[in-house]
């Protein structure tokens, strides 16, 4: 199996390097990576050598301090996403697996659980970036014996992870209390390892081409996952219970002079964002996914106590 990979040098990409064997592993990147059989950037895209599979990667994430203009994310989400899948359409390349996001769906879960059918609403320009190139995708004619395939990820944590948790660690490794504890909430999470899983079992059975939700089967409190850091570092729990509108002031006082916690960052520490995974389980025929919810979060962390 020939495998092209874009975005191959981001955190994803790199485990997916790491963790599958192919006779060449292709990457396409605006930059160098290693543990590729061949680097390609984005304009020599008409000569990139035949593949069996295409995955996506290559985006402009969400930017939490807001600075990044619209323009961009629709010149990189969609953009991209249209290079890449009508090469693909033209390409002797049999699947092709698009990374998108929940948050192509929406900001809010209104209800319980965020299913594959809710009413898309996303109000963030990376959201809605991401749904244009979903839009895209789906209008295509698929030539037949090709497959597709729509990811839309929870997020992603695993080894090498950078973000919010990376964030709440180092805050807490230095002793600073935690001081959202006052916030009840339960998220949605993906574990690599449960990612990688998925990758594998798209690329070796008969699942239809279709939009698949992507998370681990329990969602976690971001309180259970500061206990879990608190273990991981043998340090006493502290936390603080300040009043949530005391926060949230905070928080817009960091949407103006770019405080380490501003709202969106807020936002994604304690609001509640539960996804529902059982779409994939039932393609896949399996009841749960291998890796437990709690298991994956504390294998994450640990890796940052190596780093």
């Amino acid at each position: 199996m020939n495998l092209l990979i874009t975005g191959y040098t981001g955190f994803v990409g790199t485990h997916i390097i790491n963790n599958f064997k192919a006779e060449t592993l292709i990457g396409l990147d605006i930059t160098h990576g290693i543990n590729v059989s061949q680097h390609y950037d984005w304009e020599s895209i008409h000569h990139l050598p035949d593949t069996d599979v295409i995955i996506h990667l290559a985006g402009k994430a969400h930017d939490t301090s807001n600075t990044t203009s619209p323009e961009l994310y629709y010149e990189i989400n969609l953009g991209l996403t249209e290079t890449i899948f009508e090469y693909f359409i033209k390409s002797s390349a049999k699947v092709f697996i698009f990374f998108s996001s929940v948050k192509a769906v929406a900001d809010t879960v209104i209800g319980e659980y965020l299913t594959e059918d809710a009413i898309k609403n996303p109000l963030t320009p990376y959201g809605q970036s991401k749904l244009a190139a979903e839009k895209f995708i789906l209008k295509q004619d698929i030539p037949e014996g090709k497959k597709v395939y729509i990811l839309r990820p929870a997020m992603i944590h695993g080894p090498g992870n950078k973000g919010n948790l990376n964030l709440l660690f180092s805050l807490i490794q230095k002793g600073v209390p935690y001081p959202l504890g006052a916030f009840q909430n339960e998220r949605s999470y993906t574990s690599v390892e449960n990612l990688l899983y998925i990758i594998n079992r798209l690329l070796e059975g008969e699942i239809p081409s279709d939009v698949y939700n992507i998370c681990d089967d329990t969602p976690l409190s971001t309180i259970e996952v500061v206990q879990m850091i608190y273990d991981s570092l043998e340090k006493k729990h502290k936390t603080l219970n300040i009043p949530q509108s005391i926060v949230k002031m905070i928080a817009h006082i960091g949407d103006i002079i770019r405080l380490p916690l501003n709202s969106e960052r807020l936002r994604k520490l304690t609001d509640s964002y539960m996804v529902s995974n059982d779409k994939i389980k039932e393609a896949l025929s399996i009841a749960s996914l291998p890796i437990e919810s709690r298991k994956g979060m504390r294998r994450t962390i640990r890796s940052f106590t190596i780093d």
